[in-house]
């Protein structure tokens, strides 16, 4: 009997291995010894270009905090994802509400409210700096008010030009998670809650988004993480212009890094980022999870 066991456990370790085993070692190779390698880095004053560094304690923890600019582009970036979790998740929400109603044509739909998906952040930021300097200027010659600047002259604006670009890329991509809770939620309820009077905006707020509460526990981490971690469209888009106005806390990260060649100091901002964003993270699951119900 004791023998069995030994070779039922020999036999799970092995099948572990074998189809977990490649990714922790990937998932360790590239991420655990990297992560644990740049919190060491944190405690040097290495620039990022050279081989030779010393441990100078916690200075460049004092330097960060002292860092007014960092704080700034922090408190930018609070804003920033604020409104894109918002809108993108509302905006999904109503999309794939839509589109789960069986009208005719909404599989094309669903197809072109994801392709923005599919283009990547540099490529976004290029297409739309042409929009909003062209396009919407030439709409703006036509008479319409609000497209007779170029959005990225103005540091207002050019804010809210990186949240509309963030929020027409995320929202196709969300739209199929709400979809498939949505989809998932069952016909009979669907058919009682109507019989009960739940009809129109009651319908949405009592028996759909209850029910689907798995879908924004996900939709809601992805946006926050994908929000707070933004720096391709912000390089592409504006390059944290107009006067720094739009530099978010990524890009002020790697600029100090890489840029002004204060790797430590730069490594110690990221990682109090990476502090900050999982205990938004964290806090924000548990809060959803709660709220999640069985239909």
């Amino acid at each position: 009997m004791q023998q069995n066991k030994k070779n039922k456990g020999a036999k799970n370790v092995l099948m572990f291995l074998l189809y977990a085993g490649p990714a922790v070692i990937v998932f360790t190779a590239v991420i655990l010894i990297a992560f644990i390698n740049g919190i060491q880095l944190t405690f040097t004053d290495w620039n990022g270009l050279t081989d030779e560094y010393q441990y100078i304690g916690f200075s460049n923890y004092a330097d960060a905090f002292r860092d007014a600019l960092f704080w700034e582009s922090l408190l930018r970036t609070f804003k920033y994802a604020f409104g894109v979790v918002v809108i993108t998740n509302v905006i999904a929400f109503l999309i794939a509400f839509g589109l789960t109603r069986g009208y005719k044509g909404q599989g094309l739909f669903r197809a072109s409210f994801f392709t923005p998906n599919l283009i990547g952040g540099v490529v976004l930021g290029i297409v739309w700096k042409f929009v909003f300097s062209e396009v919407f200027v030439q709409l703006g010659k036509r008479g319409i008010g609000i497209f007779k600047n170029n959005w990225l002259s103005s540091p207002d604006t050019a804010f809210l030009a990186l949240v509309v670009v963030a929020v027409w890329q995320m929202a196709g991509y969300l739209m199929l998670i709400y979809m498939a809770g949505i989809i998932s939620v069952p016909r009979e309820v669907q058919e009682a809650s109507l019989l009960d009077g739940a009809i129109g905006l009651k319908n949405i707020r009592h028996i759909v988004v209850p029910l689907i509460m798995p879908s924004v526990t996900i939709c809601t981490f992805m946006s926050i993480k994908s929000a707070f971690m933004a720096y391709d469209v912000n390089l592409s888009l504006t390059n944290g212009g107009p006067f720094q106005s739009t530099e978010l806390v990524a890009m002020r990260v790697f600029n100090k890094a890489f840029q002004a060649e204060q790797y430590g100091v730069g490594q110690t901002e990221a990682l109090i980022l990476f502090l900050i964003v999982a205990a938004i993270s964290v806090t924000q699951v548990i809060l959803t999870k709660r709220q999640e119900v069985e239909a």
